[in-house]
C-alpha cells in the first residue's frame, strides 16, 4: 500500500465541486430570508455590501465546519472525496479550513484559475489547496 493516499482525478473534483455548488446556492437563498426581514431591502449601498459579507460568512461557515470536522461535506462523502492537512493527513486545523476557503473563493473570483492549477500541479492539488497546506484525497468506505 502506499504511504500517501490517491488523489482524485480533478474531473471527479470538479464535479464534486458542482454538487457542492448546488448546495451552496441553497444555502444562500435560505440565508437570504432572515436577513432582508430584518435590513430590507438590500440591492443597494451599504446593505448589499452587508448581505454579500452575511452571505460568504454564511457559506463559509458550512464549508469550515464540515472539513474540520470530517474532512468531507456531502459531496466529498458521495463522491468519496476529503480533504487532509497536506504533511500528515491529519484533519484540517480551523485556521487551515478558513484559509484554504478565503483562498478558494479569490482563486473563484480569479476567473477559476486556481483550479486549472490542478492541470499542472505535480500532486494535480488546487492552487488554494497547495497555499493553505491542504490536499485532497480519495477517501475509501471503512471495512467492516
Amino acid at each position: 500500500m502506499s504511504a500517501h493516499p490517491p488523489v482524485p482525478g480533478v474531473a471527479r473534483r470538479l464535479a464534486c465541486a458542482l454538487y457542492d455548488l448546488l448546495i451552496s446556492v441553497a444555502l444562500v437563498i435560505v440565508a437570504t430570508f432572515p436577513f432582508v426581514l430584518v435590513f430590507g431591502d438590500s440591492t443597494q449601498g451599504w446593505r448589499r455590501h452587508l448581505l454579500q459579507a452575511w452571505l460568504v460568512a454564511v457559506v463559509g461557515t458550512y464549508y469550515v465546519a464540515f472539513w474540520t470536522r470530517s474532512g468531507q461535506t456531502l459531496p466529498m462523502k458521495t463522491w468519496r472525496i476529503a480533504v487532509v492537512r497536506a504533511g500528515d493527513g491529519g484533519p484540517l486545523l480551523l485556521f487551515q479550513a478558513v484559509h484554504r476557503f478565503l483562498l478558494a473563493v479569490l482563486s473563484t473570483l480569479a476567473l477559476g484559475l486556481g483550479f486549472l492549477w490542478a492541470l499542472v500541479d505535480r500532486d494535480r492539488q488546487f492552487l488554494h489547496d497547495r497555499l493553505a497546506g491542504t490536499a485532497i484525497v480519495e477517501r475509501r468506505p471503512k471495512a467492516g
